[in-house]
């Protein structure tokens, strides 16, 4: 059935409205601030404001690479001002953020170094404070009165926007939602963002959080809600599979599938948490032993549509290895691709590769061994809080771990630790902690605008502070107490 145009935009945008309607009716434990990090995840999984302007002919874009948008700059910041802001609210301690994510701390810390040594300081500077931008939107999320809530809340969200959309744009604004590939002029579609690639990569994080969702649901007791969860997990199963399929991005599709592997084994009752890393050398083990009596690596990239030089990845890696002239320190904070040191490279590939397509390589080449080092470490620390969540028995720690894998996979021909990508985003998200704020009940009745009945609090009051409440009014006038500074303010 082919609607026209403007009749299929309005009844996406009405069932968006719907979705949106449907969430804010379910019982929340999540504030207003969830906005925040939102606002921020929708921008750069789609396009930047300046990109949306220019469809209405609005050309307030980059000038060039270095200097970007100053208006995306101004959005970007204000957002990053506001999480700020909500934090210092909720009174979150620096020190208790570095110590529950040493090995994220050292990496950023490193990568502000780095800048000093950059040939593009100020540049490596804005890029540098950008990407801050990730573990202040993460902290929100947090700091939330119930951490997992908002974090479904938040993609569930997203998801609203970001799917169909990118449905009705290829299927009805082809000069939104299609492009020609620079490199072999055949047609591609990204959707609702500005290349097939994101368009994957979208896919990649919506289809994981779907499938754990999912599993989720699945476990929880029959009913209403559980019967609605599921119907809406379907829906956007199914559109996530078309477009899978619109995309051909193979790499964002098996990383979901491993993702997807991932986490059906660690579901199965017979799969002892304890027993993870020999589970992991078993795979490794399985796979050397695959590559060297079957060859699958070049079977499997001939199932993916890919040659064994990786759409000549191989060849461009080689050129970067030799280009590497401070392999301890690196270049400097994402500034190996400015300047003109990329002149010999230009010259030799006429389709002027601007990333590594290797998250490893990548961070070589701009923060050496040194780097590359604490981007390991910090994907051991990782495994050790996903492992530690599993032997606890939370469903994050599935979550954590599948994506993890699934991140270690797609950086060997993707980058994906840059600026402002998705996939970075998501991965501060399960690579974090931060502890539960006692006071997050008081939080949640104030910020989503309705105080709770008493023996509401009183439950709340138990499970999270562990107090023993003797009685109804012991609890209400506590909760005046803490609510009325707040509301003064």
């Amino acid at each position: 059935m082919h609607l026209p145009p403007i009749l299929a935009l309005y009844l996406t945008l009405g069932f968006i409205v719907f979705l949106f309607r449907r969430d804010s009716r379910e019982q929340r434990h999540v504030t207003g601030a969830l906005w925040i990090p939102l606002l921020w995840l929708m921008l750069i999984g789609s396009r930047f404001v300046s990109e949306w302007l220019q469809i209405f002919g609005l050309h307030v874009g980059a000038v060039n690479v270095e200097d970007g948008s100053p208006l995306d700059a101004c959005v970007f910041g204000l957002l990053i001002g506001s999480g700020l802001y909500v934090l210092n609210r909720r009174r979150v301690k620096l020190s208790e953020v570095v110590r529950n994510n040493r090995w994220l701390t050292a990496f950023l810390f490193y990568c502000l170094l780095s800048i000093l040594w950059s040939d593009v300081t100020f540049v490596a500077l804005k890029r540098w404070l950008k990407v801050l931008g990730h573990p202040v939107m993460v902290l929100v999320v947090l700091t939330e009165p119930d951490h997992e809530e908002a974090v479904i809340r938040l993609l569930k969200r997203c998801a609203y926007v970001w799917i169909p959309i990118s449905i009705v744009f290829i299927k009805y604004f082809p000069d939104l939602g299609r492009s020609f590939s620079f490199w072999t002029g055949a047609p591609e579609n990204n959707g609702i963002t500005m290349g097939k690639n994101m368009l994957g990569i979208d896919l990649l994080v919506m289809g994981g959080f779907f499938f754990w969702f999912f599993l989720k649901v699945w476990q929880t007791e029959r009913g209403k809600q559980r019967r609605n969860e599921l119907i809406l997990i379907a829906l956007f199963g199914g559109m996530i599979g078309w477009l899978f399929d619109m995309a051909q991005s193979s790499t964002s599709l098996v990383s979901f599938l491993i993702m997807a592997a991932i986490l059906v084994f660690l579901g199965r009752k017979w799969v002892n948490p304890q027993y993870l890393g020999i589970y992991l050398l078993g795979a490794v083990f399985a796979g050397i032993v695959a590559e060297g009596a079957f060859g699958i690596y070049t079977s499997f990239l001939q199932v993916l549509g890919k040659d064994p030089n990786l759409s000549d990845r191989v060849f461009v890696w080689h050129d970067l290895l030799q280009m590497q002239n401070n392999p301890v320190l690196g270049v400097g904070f994402e500034s190996f691709w400015l300047g003109d040191r990329l002149k010999p490279l230009w010259a030799k590939w006429w389709w002027h590769p601007n990333e590594a397509h290797n998250n490893y390589l990548e961070t070589y080449l701009n923060l050496g061994l040194v780097g590359l080092f604490l981007l390991i470490g910090w994907f051991i620390a990782t495994y050790r809080k996903a492992r530690r969540d599993l032997l606890d028995g939370l469903a994050w720690g599935r979550f954590r771990l599948a994506f993890l894998v699934a991140v270690l996979f797609y950086g060997w021909t993707e980058s994906a630790f840059k600026a402002t990508n998705p996939i970075w985003f998501i991965f501060f998200m399960v690579t974090m902690d931060y502890p539960k704020p006692e006071s997050a009940v008081v939080e949640q009745s104030l910020d989503t605008g309705c105080l709770e009945d008493d023996n509401t609090i009183m439950e709340k009051a138990k499970l999270n502070c562990g107090a023993e409440v003797a009685g109804r009014s012991g609890v209400t006038h506590a909760m005046r107490m803490e609510v009325e500074p707040l509301v003064n303010n």
